[in-house]
């Protein structure tokens, strides 16, 4: 695995803990209001989603530095097929935030372009 893609990865790891931390304990913030297409209102029937897809961002970036750590300390194939599953997982997951909910195009883009340069990087 090359030393841009590791770097590229932990990058992303740590973007996906702080979407971790604003998904499952800073949903209610006003300034958040936009990124997740949430009123006060909406908050109870959110509550879930938002629990949810944070811990899942947290394991995905658990999962970029452990592919890394892998790769570093003699493991090349597991770590780079950790890796690469990740960058091509949330590469799909841009594309279907984006086709599902159009007003997110921003989202999938900070989400989508790292993950595409780190799967294209893992890939060529």
């Amino acid at each position: 695995m090359s030393t841009a893609a590791q770097v590229l990865a932990v990058v992303i790891a740590v973007m996906l803990a702080g979407v971790w931390v604003m998904e499952s304990f800073l949903y209610r913030q006003p300034r958040l209001y936009s990124m997740f297409l949430t009123k006060p209102r909406d908050f109870d029937a959110v509550r879930l989603w938002t629990v949810n897809m944070g811990f899942y961002n947290l394991t995905t970036a658990i999962a970029l530095v452990a592919g890394v750590v892998l790769a570093r300390s003699g493991q090349v194939p597991a770590g780079e097929a950790l890796v690469t599953f990740t960058a091509a997982q949330h590469t799909f997951m841009a594309m279907v935030l984006v086709v599902s909910e159009r007003k997110l195009w921003l989202n999938a883009l900070l989400e989508g372009i790292p993950a595409l340069g780190l799967l294209i990087l893992m890939l060529g």
